[in-house]
Parts: structure tokens; sequence; C-alpha cells
């Protein structure tokens, strides 16, 4: 399946088969291995194997994969959306830091990559959001599972660091008549 290349983006592949791609949210590369080849073919780049053996097979889904998620990056973004769900839980932006105060008898300070973009939104009556925008998909979820993981929601009132939108499987409480 070829990888279309939007309007604004370049992408170049060079002798040591690595692809770059160039757009207006930033520059980004991958290094493909010897055995699968990258061309481009006016404005579709297609990802070829030689044989049919699993590996080859495997290789060409995952590189096709992430020049797609590339070209995908650096001209649209990513994002990811987390959400603070307890009594007390805060967060702050200062600079590239997060500053979290998630109950425990610390502060934690979180410092983000310089590729990576926060937004918070702090609203009276409603959970803390921290939005993250970047080109790179990987990071974006790197950085968003380690986030989480300060956290994690627990499954009885589901207090902690959740994904906008992420339905946690929840538990019952004790039974007050058990015996």
């Amino acid at each position: 399946m070829p990888v279309s290349i939007p309007a604004g983006v370049t992408v170049t592949v060079a002798d040591d088969n690595t692809v770059t791609a160039k757009g207006p949210l930033g520059t980004l590369s991958q290094t493909v291995d010897p055995d699968i080849k990258v061309a481009i073919e006016g404005n579709e780049l297609t990802v070829t194997r030689p044989t049919d053996q699993p590996r080859h097979r495997s290789m060409h889904g995952l590189y096709r994969t992430l020049i797609a998620n590339m070209v995908k990056g650096v001209s649209e973004g990513y994002e990811s959306r987390q959400e603070l769900v307890g009594v007390g839980y805060k967060v702050e932006l200062v600079g590239q830091t997060l500053q979290f105060s998630l109950g425990y008898s610390h502060d934690i300070y979180f410092q983000l990559p310089a590729e990576i973009k926060a937004e918070v939104i702090a609203e009276k009556k409603s959970n803390p959001i921290v939005i993250l925008r970047s080109a790179d998909k990987q990071l974006i979820g790197h950085v968003a599972a380690k986030i989480r993981s300060l956290r994690k929601p627990e499954p009885y009132k589901g207090k902690g660091i959740k994904f906008v939108g992420e339905v946690l499987r929840r538990k019952a409480g004790k039974s007050a008549n058990a015996k």
C-alpha cells in the first residue's frame, strides 16, 4: 500500500537507506533495513520486500507504518490528552516542566523533551487536562506513558492519570453483608 505524500512535505531516501521527512512541523528520519527497498514516484512512496519470508513480511509492514507515521507527523502532528482524576490532583506547566501534585507527600517535576509542546487546561469544577503535541508519534506515546505511570488509575474509584476517553475497568467494593 503506497504512502501518499501531502503538499508541503518532502521525503528523501539517502544511500544508506535512511528516509527523511521534512514538513511544516519539523523533520523526522528513520533508518530502514537494507533488505527493504523504498522508492518515491511522484507524490507516492512505496515500500517493497525481496521475498515472502516471515522476517521480510514483518519488516515490510513495520517500516511502511513508521514512514506513514513520519509523513503524517510532519504534516499534521499528533496529540495526546490526559486527565487527572482525583480530589486535589493538580498540574502546572512551567517552561518545559510539568509540576504534578498527585496526593504524594511531595510534588513531582516532569521535564518534557524539546520536541514536545504541552498545554494545561485547569478549569473550576472539572479535572485538569494535559495536552501534549508533537510530530513524533513514538516520542509522544512514550512521554504520555511515563506521565500516566506517575499515578495509574486505580480500579475502585478511578483516581489517577488516564487518557481522555479511556474506559477504565472498575471493580465492586467490598460487600457489607459478606459472610
